[in-house]
């Protein structure tokens, strides 16, 4: 008994020494988070809602309503001005709207990406997601090396010789559409234009042909799904921890798998093509393939990096262009006079032909207007962070560095002062002789760290409208909304399920 007396005695001690060291550093904790609070307090921004959790509950309060996250952020620019900051346990992240600012620090390489947000993308609770891709590869080094290895698969020379698969896909969406206007069939054309652009990054990226038209295929279902847990992974820390969450948890680790899965089977396949001397395209494929040939040897880790940049380019090739076009589309129902110009424009440059060439997309110049004046409305990648790290002054505040600035194109292209009527769809801002955006407008974000495959994205999204527009009228089913939903891209909520009809149909 004396035995268990001691150990009793011993192990209440220890506990008894354990919670007070807990609590000395909970409250050591408190009085960090309330230094930084004096250190940043004298910004612009909103009440916190807790001293602990900063502004965490305004955020998830908008996620769990399936509110869009960004229109928050809108309102708090329109409020606290260009400059203003939000709190979440001891960081601080600034909303800046500030267009200069904008350029000193997106035009740079010395401002990093964010390394709190993009280390949380790395993994997917727990499984490899896009790891050191060029998305979210913060260091400068690591990512200029893969960017000047992918630039060849971009050049304007080759993306001139991918007219003819946008071509191709395009057909066939507008074969389906056919079959839809001739048996007076409703169309989904989010669901549409996914599986479009999902066959075109897989045809002219990796050598792979996918059909889904006409197939059924796990990949958009596991981007989706893969899309929804990186929102719930970046916004809400403690996500994982609730039981409840596990099924949803473990359906987004089986996505990244799938992915991951195919992409190491895709690579081998063309890895074996390379290495038998084999004819290959000089795709994304291929240059994934040589960055890893760059090392002497290869690792384990080096064949989990040509996974990182397959999912990249799998993920980002094809979810934002569908975005674009399905929201497009979703406008122009709404706006008589705008379609018809195009239509004009269409019918002048293209004609009845069927091959849409090179030359003729740069001809469709009102066509680039409205694409350009959807992503002011519609960002589908609605923004880009970086981060501070010595101290700057933003519109005449001082801010001591060690934050992460975060720069909205949703709220920018929202905001009164920086487009008049903001919430008027106007391709006509984007005219060629109208005074360009000041640093206030980049769906595809500014400088070194810009999307790489803006260019080849506009291209195809040129095409599938330019033909969309030369054979059909669409009209929206009644009950669809023009909501957003937010799933880290942002899309229409209701799907833009339309009915079809043939331009030349008089009935």
């Amino acid at each position: 008994m004396s035995f268990f007396h001691v150990l009793w005695s011993y192990t209440a001690q220890a506990l008894t020494l354990l919670f007070f060291a807990l609590v000395v550093a909970f409250l050591g904790y408190c009085l960090y988070i309330k230094y930084i609070h004096m250190k940043y307090d004298h910004i612009p921004g909103p009440p916190r809602d807790s001293f602990l959790f900063g502004h965490k509950h305004t955020i998830l309060k908008v996620m769990n309503k399936g509110g869009v996250v960004h229109e928050q952020f809108l309102q708090w620019s329109e409020k606290y001005g260009p400059v203003y900051k939000i709190n979440f346990l001891h960081y601080i992240v600034l909303g800046v709207s500030c267009p200069e600012t904008t350029k000193e620090m997106l035009m740079s390489h010395n401002y990093c990406k964010d390394r709190v947000t993009y280390k949380r993308l790395f993994n997917l609770f727990g499984q490899r997601f896009l790891g050191n891709g060029l998305i979210t590869a913060y260091d400068h080094d690591m990512w200029y090396k893969q960017r000047r290895i992918m630039d060849p698969a971009f050049s304007s020379l080759y993306l001139r010789g991918l007219t003819g698969t946008f071509n191709e896909r395009a057909e066939k969406l507008m074969s389906t559409l056919s079959d839809a206007a001739d048996n007076k069939k409703e169309v989904h054309m989010l669901n549409l234009v996914n599986c479009v652009t999902l066959d075109v990054i897989a045809k002219v990226a990796f050598g792979v042909e996918l059909d889904l038209l006409n197939n059924t295929s796990p990949f958009p279902k596991a981007v989706e799904t893969c899309l929804k847990g990186m929102v719930h992974y970046i916004r809400d820390i403690l996500f994982e921890y609730n039981p409840w969450n596990k099924p949803f948890i473990n359906e987004v680790k089986e996505a990244c798998k799938l992915l991951r899965t195919t992409g190491a089977k895709w690579i081998q396949e063309r890895k074996t093509a390379m290495e038998n001397g084999e004819d290959v395209p000089k795709d994304i494929l291929t240059q994934i393939i040589k960055s890893a040939g760059k090392e002497e040897s290869m690792t384990q880790e080096d064949e989990e990096f040509m996974l990182d940049n397959f999912v990249t380019f799998f993920i980002a090739g094809q979810e934002t262009t569908a975005n674009q076009l399905a929201f497009c589309i979703m406008e122009l129902t709404r706006q008589p006079d705008i379609l018809e110009k195009l239509r004009k424009e269409v019918d002048d440059v293209i004609g009845t032909k069927q091959e849409i060439s090179y030359d003729d997309l740069g001809q469709l110049v009102y066509l680039s207007q409205v694409l350009k004046e959807t992503l002011r409305l519609y960002p589908t990648a609605p923004g880009t962070s970086r981060e501070m790290a010595k101290d700057m002054v933003i519109d005449g505040i001082h801010i001591p560095g060690g934050v992460t600035c975060l720069f909205n194109a949703y709220a920018n292209g929202r905001m009164e002062k920086f487009f008049k009527d903001p919430l008027t769809f106007d391709p006509d801002r984007f005219h060629p002789d109208a005074p360009k955006p000041y640093y206030c407008y980049y769906p595809f974000a500014l400088g070194p760290r810009a999307c790489l495959g803006k260019n080849f994205a506009q291209m195809e999204a040129k095409v599938v409208m330019a033909k969309l527009l030369q054979r059909f009228d669409f009209t929206l089913v009644p009950g669809q909304t023009y909501d957003i939903v937010d799933t880290a891209t942002l899309k229409p909520k209701s799907g833009v399920v339309c009915t079809v009809r043939h331009r030349d149909d008089k009935k």
